[in-house]
């Protein structure tokens, strides 16, 4: 059995390693167009920020690790045209140019996504960045060292955990994004508004609800960023605008959403057989609005590309879907979210309401007992919970992944309720603060009163 993959970050990792373990016969070829696999991308910030001291702990395999698996690794080759018909691939090498033709009996694509990139006037100024892969992190690290004043555009998770990291460093920094609110996919105004006044107290700027229309410089050099709403100085420009799925190899190939990001099915197989897609590349089953979505996670990645290896026979483990759970630290505050926001839920028109409470997460005869943010989003109707958000000072993180299961299993806020959770005073309380949020999603019931009127 012959097996192509494209692509070896997160998901193309994971496939190839399952799948020399799982079938020792396969002669297996990875084609790869960067120098290096296996990176770990949401460590940059960690890196750009000196917490990781050495980059090559955020690798988890290498060309030769996989050699000793059995597979041929050809780096810095880019595939440049697919024939999912006639199973045939070419690729090129990027460093002589050459170029080969290649067949195979099952692919795996695990090409990625790749940044958003705007056309703005200025764009092509020395010191506007990207920030994805390994080569950009140690781009930012030597650009950031004579930078005084860095402007990041884009307050998803990485243009946030980077403006604290260069914030942390002594530069001046300033967060431009279009939306109203930064992570707002992720949470819903009480948790960004409590986090927005933590970075403007550590002294970075906001500048919301502002677009980028082009940037300026002097000397080939970007000095400045100019928005729809202000001007901002800036030595250093850090785009993390978004991304997009790399599978433009497939167009009209395979079932896509409108996005471009490739439709696979719970054994992770594509609208064309033999073909197989995992991670960023491909949209996902989404647990809360029942129907895909594209959400591009290191978690969803792995998972995924270790299914495309037990399937790649036939269909035997399937996918249980994804609930995008997520977390992040900023400053002192621990924070997690999974499924659908409030706001998420009522635009996908799903009567939603929800419940937050605020308490401390232990006893308060306990030395400490730090305060816990918890919001949970059900469904009126079926009482479904639909997604959850949490922040605290205290790494109460976990709790999320059990809100993620409760959501993939479909349980409701009177389940929750009444779940059983441990009790010791070290942890928690004798109602765990979980229970609390679903106590507090309950139901009146009926009076003595209506009961008699009965």
């Amino acid at each position: 059995m012959k097996v192509a993959v494209i692509g070896c970050t997160h998901a193309g990792t994971a496939a190839i390693v399952n799948t020399a373990k799982l079938y020792p016969e396969a002669q297996i070829t990875v084609y790869e167009r960067n120098d290096n696999i296996s990176f770990l991308s949401c460590g940059i910030a960690l890196y750009v920020g000196g917490m990781v001291q050495n980059p090559q702990e955020l690798f988890y395999s290498s060309p030769e690790q996989l050699a000793e698996l059995g597979v041929d690794t050809k780096m810095r080759h880019e595939v440049i045209a697919v024939d999912t018909d006639r199973k045939t691939l070419r690729a090129r090498n990027v460093v002589t140019g050459e170029e080969m033709d290649d067949t195979f009996d099952k692919l795996i694509v695990t090409t990625g996504s790749w940044p958003i990139i705007p056309k703005f006037e200025g764009s092509e100024l020395d010191n506007i960045l990207l920030s994805k892969n390994y080569n950009h992190s140690n781009t930012i690290i030597e650009k950031a060292e004579k930078a005084k004043h860095v402007v990041v555009v884009g307050a998803g998770y990485i243009g946030v955990e980077l403006v604290e990291a260069f914030q942390l460093n002594g530069k001046q920094v300033t967060l431009i994004d279009a939306e109203e609110r930064i992570l707002n996919k992720y949470l819903d105004v009480e948790f960004t508004e409590a986090t927005e006044k933590n970075l403007q107290d550590h002294g970075i700027r906001l500048a919301l609800q502002e677009k980028v229309t082009r940037f300026e410089g002097k000397d080939g050099k970007v000095t400045k960023v100019v928005t729809t709403g202000g001007e901002y100085e800036a030595d250093l420009v850090i785009l993390c605008i978004g991304f997009r799925p790399n599978t433009e190899l497939l167009k009209d190939q395979v079932n896509m959403l409108p996005n471009g990001a490739i439709v696979v099915n719970q054994y992770m197989e594509t609208s064309k057989k033999d073909v197989y897609a995992a991670g960023d590349s491909c949209a996902v089953f989404y647990n809360p609005t029942q129907k895909p979505a594209y959400i591009p996670l290191a978690t969803n990645a792995v998972r995924m590309g270790t299914l495309v290896a037990r399937n790649l026979i036939k269909p035997t483990v399937s996918y249980m879907g994804t609930q995008g759970t997520s977390g992040i630290k900023i400053y002192e505050d621990n924070i997690a979210a999974t499924g659908l926001t409030e706001l998420a839920a009522k635009a996908e028109g799903i009567d939603a309401d929800a419940v937050t409470i605020r308490e401390n997460y232990r006893p308060e005869f306990m030395p400490t007992h730090e305060l816990v943010t918890l919001k949970v989003v059900f469904e009126k109707g079926t009482r479904r919970i639909l997604g959850a958000q949490l922040m605290s000072k205290a790494d109460l993180t976990q709790s999320i992944n059990t809100i993620s299961v409760c959501i993939q299993n479909k349980m409701t806020m009177e389940q929750l309720a009444f779940v059983d959770f441990f009790f010791q005073p070290h942890y928690n309380k004798p109602w765990n603060f979980l229970n609390t949020a679903g106590l507090g999603a309950l139901p009146p019931v009926p009076s003595v009163k209506q009961f008699v009127q009965v």
